[in-house]
């Protein structure tokens, strides 16, 4: 099963909008989340309906943040994006009637729920603020410069 990447790929892309000093183009978005420029005009308009990013049209146009990184939670850009499925396992459906699939379904459901809960608190404790003080220590720990940090196209 193909796992649902689009949360850490917005996030990464946030974060490179972060260090820009200018708009961030679709296609400059695109080439960081390794993508095509219609998918990031897609997830990019959850995110300016939800007031976190905002875009300009035109020459020089393109993405800018609309609030600190320090006022956005994980948990806010996972909502903006739809809130898709944190798990990527669920229940066996084949014989709804056995009583032994209801048992294990209900014990299942009851450990996802409880996972799932955990998890958004989690994502609601981490800002984008956090992310990027983390990528900021990677960075000059590993020696590198904002340059190195460019995405080909």
């Amino acid at each position: 099963m193909k796992r649902d990447s689009k949360l850490s790929g917005v996030l990464h892309a946030l974060l490179h909008m972060a260090e820009m000093q200018e708009p961030a183009t679709s296609e400059s978005l695109a080439a960081a989340m390794q993508t095509n420029p219609v998918v990031v005009r897609r997830l990019m308009a959850g995110l300016r309906y939800a007031g976190f990013v905002s875009s300009a049209k035109g020459h020089g146009g393109g993405w800018v943040l609309s609030c600190p990184l320090a006022e956005i939670t994980l948990g806010d850009i996972y909502e903006a994006l739809g809130a898709p499925p944190l798990l990527a396992v669920g229940h066996r459906t084949e014989s709804p009637g056995c009583v032994v699939e209801q048992a294990v379904n209900a014990a299942l459901d009851h450990a996802y729920r409880d996972a799932e809960a955990r998890l958004m608190t989690r994502l609601h404790e981490v800002t984008l603020a956090a992310l990027s003080k983390d990528f900021h220590r990677r960075m000059v720990a590993g020696d590198h410069s904002l340059g190195d940090i460019a995405h080909a196209s």
